[in-house]
């Protein structure tokens, strides 16, 4: 189910993992949760709209898989923010918006 390359994927309200340690990975589960948030601020469909419409014109642009996926706003924040596991209890409505 997951993309080659990649270890989880978030599908509110799940959240999908390649293998199961990565469940105890607080870092990791981090990063998959700020998606579960900015999934549920966007109602979940706008989300994946706008998710899939940034990489692919950041694609366009940078002409590398890897990059453009690095630079989607909502992969930024949540890298940025991933080591710090009191992000979501503070961070601000629509924050994702900061890293466009």
């Amino acid at each position: 189910m997951l993309p080659k390359g990649y270890l989880g994927i978030t599908l509110c309200p799940f959240i999908v993992l390649k293998y199961k340690y990565l469940k105890s990975d607080a870092v990791f589960m981090n990063h998959e949760r700020i998606h579960l948030q900015q999934q549920l601020e966007l109602l979940i469909l706008p989300f994946f709209i706008i998710y899939v419409m940034e990489f692919f014109l950041r694609l366009l642009f940078l002409r590398n898989w890897s990059q453009a996926y690095r630079s989607i706003s909502f992969e930024k924040e949540a890298y940025a923010n991933d080591g710090n596991l009191d992000y979501l209890k503070s961070r601000p409505f629509w924050r994702f918006i900061k890293f466009i």
